[in-house]
């Protein structure tokens, strides 16, 4: 679980970060998730964008990537979801 301090930082070092994944139609599915996993172990910081046409609302959908991934959610602003996951070869954040 991260402290409020850790999630400003990591909201911090998210906002230059562009979204690198979409959910649409199709909604949240296993494919996604395993590459969302891959690139979290790559990254460890990502944003997801849930577009107008997905299924789910933004709520739901970070949930779902969450629960999929193990990773944590550090916000949800907009349509816009910024996870975080420790990775464990390439770790680059270190956290306060």
């Amino acid at each position: 679980m991260l402290t409020g301090k850790q999630k400003r930082f990591l909201r911090a070092e998210a906002h230059s970060l562009k979204g690198i994944f979409q959910v649409g139609k199709t909604g949240v599915n296993e494919n996604m998730i395993t590459q969302i996993q891959e690139a979290l172990e790559k990254r460890e910081l990502l944003k997801v964008s849930v577009l107008q046409n997905s299924p789910e609302d933004k709520d739901t959908v970070s949930r779902q990537l969450a629960e999929g991934t193990g990773a944590e959610v550090v916000q949800v602003i907009g349509n816009t979801i910024i996870l975080y996951k420790e990775s464990v070869e390439n770790k680059q954040i270190k956290l306060p």
